[in-house]
């Protein structure tokens, strides 16, 4: 392939889950991948312990902000090779259609924007979400997608979000 496979997270306010996908993602599948986040209802600012945990994880947190997946679904928006809700909401939702008719997936991860208790349960929720995904991104990325065909790679994408939300 000529140009990095394209991916996009979905969640319904793009301001935890999502972004996580994209950050890891990126460090990943870096020169393999482009990802990209994005929410049917973005709350307008990514949440501080996101960015906490990213920060100090070695991400650069420049590219983080919460968007709406208008953006994505535009003629001018770059062709997506895949898309991924990360939440219940979104995969509930009616998606935009994607020019390029991107593969498409489910890989619920629990909100820890929702979490209670202590500062320090919170910040293991959000901890939490990002070794779910983690995992799950790098059993995506580790994937021989050029050689597969489009169902049998269906199938692994979907099997990815099934088989790792439990044990991962």
């Amino acid at each position: 392939m000529s140009r990095p496979y394209t991916v996009l997270f979905l969640c319904t306010a793009n301001s935890a889950r999502s972004i996580l996908a994209e950050a890891i993602l990126n460090r990943v599948g870096q020169g393999r991948f482009q990802a990209f986040s994005a929410g049917s209802a973005p709350r307008g600012s990514v949440h501080p312990h996101a960015l906490e945990l990213l920060e100090h994880s070695g991400f650069d947190t420049a590219f983080a902000r919460s968007k709406s997946w208008d953006e994505f679904a535009g003629p001018d928006a770059p062709v997506m090779d895949f898309v991924f809700t990360v939440c219940d909401d979104a995969a509930e939702e009616s998606c935009p259609v994607w020019p390029g008719h991107p593969m498409t997936a489910h890989w619920g991860v629990p909100d820890p924007a929702r979490a209670s208790g202590t500062e320090a349960e919170k910040r293991y929720a959000f901890a939490e979400a990002f070794r779910m995904l983690s995992n799950r991104i790098s059993v995506f990325t580790a994937l021989p997608i050029a050689s597969l065909d489009r169902l049998a790679l269906q199938s692994q994408i979907e099997s990815i979000g099934r088989h790792h939300s439990k044990s991962a």
